[in-house]
């Protein structure tokens, strides 16, 4: 005789109460995602938009940073180094790092972003899958860098 038999209506419901309150646990241990307003673990605050060096001649290293993108998971924000007219440096100055998945996603998504713009020599880069709104940010802090290193 089957265990879930009409005949036994009290197991079904044990079972059926049984499952529903392991489903609501589980739902409950899961930990929302919050955006924190600052990096975790920053030593120093992010700087000014549009902070760059002194340029003296034409051929002078030029850094900017650009604007900070605030992204579902966090703020984003990127350093460039310009130098003679090229790209020779990206650094994600500011990122998700509120929790482990977001870790894990930025350390293969940030190499792969900063690699991206140095080829392209430019912010129209690919985006990386798994990490669309890292990817975003990234995007458009980059372009503003961009723009302000080209002045």
């Amino acid at each position: 005789m089957h265990a879930l038999r009409k005949n036994r209506p009290l197991r079904r419901i044990v079972l059926a109460s049984a499952t529903t309150v392991s489903a609501v646990v589980l739902l409950l241990s899961l930990k929302p995602h919050t955006s924190p307003g600052l990096v975790v673990g920053a030593s120093a605050p992010a700087p000014r938009a549009g902070a760059s060096a002194p340029a003296s001649s034409k051929g002078a290293a030029k850094t900017a940073t650009g604007e900070t993108v605030q992204t579902r998971w966090g703020p984003v924000q990127v350093r460039v180094t310009v130098e003679g007219g090229r790209l020779t440096d990206v650094t994600a100055v500011r990122y998700p790092t509120d929790n482990p998945r977001d870790q894990e996603i930025n350390s293969y998504a940030l190499p792969r972003l900063r690699r991206e713009a140095l080829a392209a020599q430019s912010a129209r880069i690919d985006m990386v899958s798994g990490a669309t709104y890292t990817s975003t940010g990234y995007r458009q802090s980059l372009q503003s860098a961009l723009d302000q290193a080209h002045g």
